[in-house]
């Protein structure tokens, strides 16, 4: 039977979400350099992308790979989807940043040159600069249809020069007249044989952005690329220079770790595979749009690149480099971001341990301070009751405060165990790499299951008396990792409580990281084991109370909608007229918008901070339900990691997020509404006038909650 209900692409809705971060750079309202970093952001983003999602994709289309869910021609289909949107959104990338970016850097006397061309005031600098601090790393490298004499390395910009020999007098024109006239006759002039070289650019040497000299009022700086161009003549002494253009190329960095592998192969898989995702499969050929069809062609057939993999790019290329943009103009302020709060009640002299045997204690990030967490570890190490500490890792920040704290608890005498996921992508190695390091410190590590990745961020603090017999202990479960970098960049909410059922499901879920089967979890939900059922019986709940005439209401908050058995219950709930809001910030599957969905509303918030906090909430009739943990609605979080959601009992910590979910609903100044067509639709036709802007709202009352 065909299924009645529709779903978007995965893909297409991310690009929705990645073009709704690209329109921040267009709020005049922000900051100079905040707008620009989300240019940075975009591209970021796009590149991540290709190198994952698209390169999966390829390989479908061409063989490499097998998929359930996409057939051949449907995966051709779909890339050529995603590059059309690509491209669309491309333009107005060009739009924003040439026509609102460079006029406002100009309006604050920073004269970005977009070319090789600079005032007469600054040649002399250039040519100069050029030969003493860019020259010596270039190393161009002749292009061959016969050989290939370079190998692009993957994200990293190249110039592609072509000339003719000096005392040769040719044109444009000429050359592409007469390579057309001699298509015609089978043969080539021997005369109008260019040259083709690329040259990488030295970025380990010389920043990709150069400041020249200032001038009166005004600062000036320019590309890297730019100034290179501007002295090709230096670099090919015997040559006419006919034209450049920068391109570059993202290959395949998804590497792929055998499921059924053990605990030492699954590290020596990441030792090894890792290594190669540099050298991995082409998956984008990024290119100057200006560069002519004959050109671009003669760099396809050298590099033997399928022409499914072109993607047009602008004629400055890797733009998340931008965030690296100088600033010298002191009179440009940063943006004032919230600044992460001390709560009064846990001071460093204050016991969190004391705190939370009478109440639960919710702390939000990035505005509440991840020192609290910190502080947290500390007493454990120095608790002499303390007996065990156990501690989930997915992506560890370098230097990290939280190892430093579990080694020196294991070096208290502590008992110390951390389950390090090895397959988190592009955070293989520095896991490894710590892991070993608490390893040889005393910490017992439990590293990757076979066929699961561990996605549930939870921390666990046993004690005992000294005659063994068991005390209050804590357990701690978070929508976020426990790395402090990301914790003052994403929008994460984590609770403390002692309540000892949730501390027993929090025991039992590390000893399943162990290898127990068939644990039993009473209130803590678990993915693959309790969580599809439970979330089953409180959409069923709420269905069965609107059929009865009585409100029926869910309000889901998480960063991704994706698994098509969830949805439909989702849209079996609408069409049972539930009231549903979902604040999703990424992908989103559901159609709002459908007759199936009419009581269902999408809501997006792309801030300062990246909202990562996954909050469920389920109207009860009247006594809601809460719950908070690290799953997304995606069929790899549901059904193939563990996962950890805990329901939130203590009164005031629920009325809280109430409130978090109510101003973020309300918000009219970051917040869109996704459309059926997956356009970000403004909830306000000002939305910079309004005055709920849902981050710093939340953070005002979090700050009126401290006095």
């Amino acid at each position: 039977m065909e299924n009645q209900y529709q779903y978007f692409k995965r893909d297409i809705s991310w690009l929705s979400f990645n073009y709704r971060v690209l329109l921040e750079a267009e709020d005049d309202t922000l900051p100079l350099y905040e707008r620009i970093n989300f240019i940075s952001i975009y591209s970021s983003n796009l590149e991540e992308f290709y190198k994952i999602r698209v390169a999966d994709h390829k390989a479908i289309a061409t063989g490499a790979a097998q998929s359930d869910e996409e057939t051949v021609q449907s995966t051709i289909e779909l890339v050529d989807a995603i590059n059309l949107e690509v491209n669309r959104q491309m333009e107005d990338r060009i739009r924003i940043y040439e026509q609102k970016i460079l006029p406002a850097l100009k309006k604050n006397h920073i004269i970005f040159y977009q070319s090789r061309n600079v005032e007469p005031f600054h040649r002399d600098f250039v040519r100069r600069f050029f030969r003493e601090e860019i020259f010596p790393f270039l190393q161009p490298v002749p292009v061959s249809k016969d050989k290939v004499i370079s190998f692009l390395r993957d994200n990293r910009l190249y110039l592609a020069v072509r000339l003719f020999p000096k005392g040769k007098e040719v044109t444009r024109e000429k050359v592409d007249k007469e390579t057309r006239e001699e298509g015609d006759k089978g043969e080539s002039p021997c005369q109008l044989s260019p040259q083709y070289f690329v040259m990488k650019q030295p970025y380990s040497k010389v920043p990709r952005f150069i400041e020249l000299p200032k001038v009166g009022n005004n600062y000036y700086l320019m590309f890297i690329e730019d100034i290179i161009k501007a002295n090709l003549d230096v670099i090919f002494p015997g040559y006419d220079v006919d034209s450049s253009y920068c391109i570059k190329i993202s290959r395949d960095a998804d590497i792929l770790i055998d499921d059924a592998a053990n605990t030492s192969e699954i590290i020596e898989q990441v030792k090894t595979k890792v290594k190669k995702r540099k050298i991995g499969d082409v998956c984008r050929f990024v290119y100057d749009r200006a560069m002519p069809q004959d050109f671009l062609d003669y760099l396809i057939d050298a590099f033997h690149i399928d022409r499914r993999e072109l993607v047009p790019g602008d004629k400055h290329l890797n733009l998340e480099d931008l965030r690296h943009l100088p600033n010298p103009n002191p009179n440009i302020h940063p943006i004032r971001k919230p600044q992460p709060m001390k709560l009064t009640c846990l001071n460093e002299r204050e016991s969190i341990f004391q705190y939370v045997e009478k109440k639960d204690l919710l702390l939000h990030y990035p505005y509440h301070s991840f020192e609290h967490f910190i502080h947290f570890l500390y007493e454990a190490v120095h608790e002499p009751t303390v007996r065990e500490i156990m501690v989930t890792q997915y992506r560890v920040a370098e230097n990290s405060a939280v190892i430093n704290t579990l080694i020196a608890a294991a070096q208290n005498g502590k008992k110390v165990t951390v389950f390090v996921e090895l397959k988190a992508r592009f955070d293989e190695e520095n896991n490894l790499t710590t892991a070993e390091m608490m390893k040889a410190s005393g910490i017992n590590i439990i590293y990757s299951i076979p066929k699961l990745k561990v996605h549930a961020k939870v921390a666990l603090v046993l004690r005992r008396d000294k005659e063994d017999k068991k005390l209050t202990s804590y357990a701690y479960i978070s929508t976020g990792n426990f790395n402090e970098k990301t914790a003052t960049l994403y929008a994460d909410s984590g609770l403390f409580t002692c309540n000892p059922i949730i501390v027993n499901d929090l025991h039992n879920l590390f000893r399943t990281l162990r290898g127990k089967e068939n644990p039993v979890f009473h209130r803590l939900l678990v993915a693959r084991f309790n969580l599809i059922p439970e979330l089953n019986r409180l959409i069923d709940h709420e269905i069965q109370l609107a059929r009865k005439g009585k409100e029926g209401r869910i309000i889901l908050k998480m960063n991704a909608l994706q698994d098509p058995t969830m949805i439909d219950r989702l849209y079996e709930a609408s069409q049972a007229g539930v009231e549903i809001d979902l604040i999703v910030r990424g992908i989103c599957c559901l159609i709002p918008g459908q007759e199936y969905s009419r009581n269902i509303r999408v809501t997006r918030i792309v801030d300062t901070f990246l909202e990562h906090a996954r909050i469920w909430y389920f109207g009860n009739g009247g006594n809601p339900k809460l719950f908070l943990g690290s799953p997304d609605w995606m069929r790899r979080n549901l059904y193939r990691r563990i996962e950890a959601i805990t329901p939130i009992l203590d009164p005031d910590a629920k009325q809280e997020l109430i409130d978090m979910l109510s101003i973020q609903l309300s918000d009219k100044r970051k917040a869109c509404f996704v459309d059926e067509n997956l356009h970000n639709c403004w909830k306000s036709a000002h939305p910079q006038k309004e005055k709920v802007r849902s981050q710093y709202t939340f953070y005002e009352y979090l700050k009126e909650k401290l006095e």
